[in-house]
């Protein structure tokens, strides 16, 4: 039986503050649902991810700001690169054992950590 991780909450103070910065750094916008007042759904996948994150109104009870996450990418140079053409401000690579790494926070201060792997 497989178990895949379908969506991760993120959570934010101001959604469309937060839809513009996911769009700006190039995650697919799929879908901006409002299904009732208080509840709204805005869906977001990175580039080649089978897991999507999902922000807005009543989504989670976590505090902006604390949320944590780590995607694996082809070439964490690259992926910097991106974020600096962006104008996000992005660490520089980490190299560690394990792989290479970038670090960056959306506008809330939630963290992502972005894992070039050289092989698995």
């Amino acid at each position: 039986m497989d178990w895949k991780i379908e969506l991760i909450p993120v959570p934010v103070t101001d959604v469309d503050r937060a839809k513009a910065f996911y769009e700006k750094i190039g995650f697919h916008a799929d879908h901006d649902h409002a299904v009732r007042p208080g509840l709204r759904f805005v869906q977001f996948t990175p580039p080649g991810s089978a897991c999507s994150i999902v922000l807005g109104e009543g989504i989670t009870e976590k505090t902006p700001g604390s949320q944590e996450i780590q995607v694996v990418v082809g070439d964490a140079e690259e992926a910097r690169a991106q974020l600096i053409a962006a104008g996000v401000e992005a660490s520089d690579v980490d190299p560690q054992p394990w792989g290479n790494f970038v670090y960056f926070r959306d506008p809330d201060g939630n963290s992502w950590a972005l894992q070039a792997i050289g092989h698995r």
